[in-house]
């Protein structure tokens, strides 16, 4: 099999996470406490592929620019790392694409910052570049364009830019302009070194592709864009677009001929497929869910909103009936991921005006806390994100996030603060950096810290890793939350007596938290 275009990633990202989408995020974390290749064994097993290392599932990303250039007559696949060697020797083109390259996002360098210790997920994708095959074959005249939700890291990391000797970095949807950039470099053509796809070049629900082979866990997406216009998100800069139900069936399709009985259903908001507006359309999001259930024994939302959850069970009893469908003899709960973002009501007027939207903003402390409960009785289990260090964030804003998370404690859930990084609208605002740490901060994360090992235990007992399949993976995961709790207890212990000055003291002397790389064009 002679390949013109190799489409590939490093391991964090072509493998299927023993088939548990979240344990994903371990990949973005430093091995703390336990060897690499066993950190690497929890969220990044080697995937089953085919006698040509092409991988079984791949991710939902990669799937779709492999379709537009199969489509376009290219012969072109995805190629598992480990499996490069071979087929580097006749390509003419590498392409590779990553959610997270350097470590930047969020909560790679969260992880970074608290441990001094670099995350997996960028050893890896170093070590992927940094291979002989991939090397050798760049002597040769080889062309690698680089691309994925990631690719705006390459404008600040130009030494790697020139080190792996990138061609051309593709920001943005790139399912229209991939063909073209594949043809020029077959032909030898001089390519551009950054082509961005704004608003307006994005690819309409014509021009987006099928997947032709299987992505990771099944994810099948649902839409494009998002309409509530929240300043730090760059998915907000994209056109509101919907699949029709026939198109997802089809993907679905694929994933269930190649053996896969789940599925995540990916959206900024499941909630609102369908809508008109914010308003939910309970008649298409019951119909996308029985499509769903009739290709898979289990689903999951990527992502929803917490406004909607309130407003779609209150108007319209959405919840308790998407659950009805959903839960039977496979399937017991269900798992997403959702932005808490601030418990400022000012912070959030700034920031987020429509986040609450149809709920006022000045009520988005109280959409939070009966969102939460709404998921907890119906056994979603979200994973809630939230964002220190937003532009004018304040001491008040910072204690009533902490008071927030106070009146969160009894609902299952994880809290994962993330640091504010300059993306949207945002995008020329300063990154947070360690020095900015504040005593609000670290309380906050402290709060976070417990609330998630609190609940942790229970979702991984009780929901997440049931079963002899699991026993393990979810030991594993148990000896781990044990040590990170011991270790949890050291710093605070540690905190408690040094006071917050000794801290700042000790930090400035490099004794707790080690240097983390300024994000900086070079």
């Amino acid at each position: 099999m002679k390949l013109d275009i190799v489409i590939t990633s490093d391991r964090t990202m072509i493998t299927n996470h023993h088939g548990k989408e979240f344990l994903g995020f371990v990949a973005t974390g430093p091995p703390v406490g336990v060897p690499e290749r066993l950190w690497m064994w929890i969220c990044a097993p080697k995937p089953k592929v085919d006698r040509w290392g092409r991988p079984l599932e791949a991710p939902y990303g990669l799937r779709k620019i492999e379709a537009a250039l199969v489509n376009a007559g290219f012969n072109a696949a995805i190629i598992d790392p480990d499996h490069l060697g071979p087929h580097l020797k006749h390509a003419k083109v590498l392409m590779i694409g990553h959610h997270d390259y350097f470590a930047m996002a969020s909560p790679s360098i969260e992880w970074w910052l608290m441990t001094g210790s670099e995350p997996v997920n960028r050893r890896s994708f170093l070590r992927l570049m940094r291979r002989p095959e991939i090397r050798e074959a760049k002597k040769r005249g080889l062309k690698i364009i680089a691309g994925g939700p990631a690719a705006w890291q390459w404008l600040w990391n130009l030494d790697y830019w020139r080190e792996f000797g990138i061609d051309t970095v593709v920001d943005g949807e790139a399912e229209k302009v991939v063909v073209e950039l594949a043809a020029k470099a077959l032909n030898g053509e001089e390519l551009p070194l950054y082509v961005y796809v704004g608003p307006e070049d994005v690819p309409s629900i014509e021009e987006i592709p099928e997947i032709k082979g299987a992505s990771v866990n099944g994810l099948v997406e649902i839409m494009r864009g998002c309409p509530r216009g929240c300043k730090f998100c760059p998915v907000t800069l994209r056109p509101l677009r919907y699949y029709p139900l026939d198109k997802i069936e089809r993907e679905l399709r694929v994933n269930a001929n190649a053996g896969l009985d789940r599925c995540i259903l990916h959206s900024e908001d499941v909630l609102i497929y369908g809508a008109r507006g914010l308003e939910p359309n309970p008649n298409a999001l019951l119909k996308l869910h029985a499509l769903a259930k009739k290709y898979c024994k289990t689903l999951a939302w990527s992502h929803a909103t917490l406004a909607e959850v309130k407003y779609a069970q209150e108007k319209y009893k959405l919840i308790t009936k998407l659950t009805e469908l959903i839960y039977d003899e496979h399937q017991q709960y269900l798992g997403v991921q959702i932005g808490l973002e601030t418990g400022s009501v000012n912070l959030a007027k700034k920031i987020m005006p429509a986040k609450a939207a149809p709920y006022p903003i000045e009520m988005w402390p109280q959409v939070v806390e009966d969102a939460m409960a709404i998921m907890h009785e119906h056994r979603i289990v979200p994973a809630l994100t939230l964002i220190l260090g937003l532009p004018e964030e304040t001491e008040d804003d910072l204690a009533q996030t902490a008071e927030l998370l106070d009146r969160l404690k009894d609902y299952r859930s994880l809290i994962v603060p993330m640091f504010f990084v300059p993306l949207g609208v945002l995008r020329d605002r300063g990154w947070f950096l360690r020095e900015h740490l504040k005593e609000g901060h670290v309380e906050i994360m402290r709060r976070c810290l417990w609330h998630s090992l609190r609940w942790a235990e229970d979702i991984v007992s009780t929901f997440y890793l049931k079963g002899a399949r699991y026993a393990p993976l979810r030991w594993t995961l148990k000896l781990f939350l044990a040590y990170v709790k011991r270790r949890a207890r050291e710093v605070e212990k540690w905190l408690e007596e040094a006071g917050w000055e000794g801290v700042k003291r000790a930090e400035a002397k490099s004794a707790v938290l080690q240097p983390v790389p300024r994000p900086c064009r070079t």
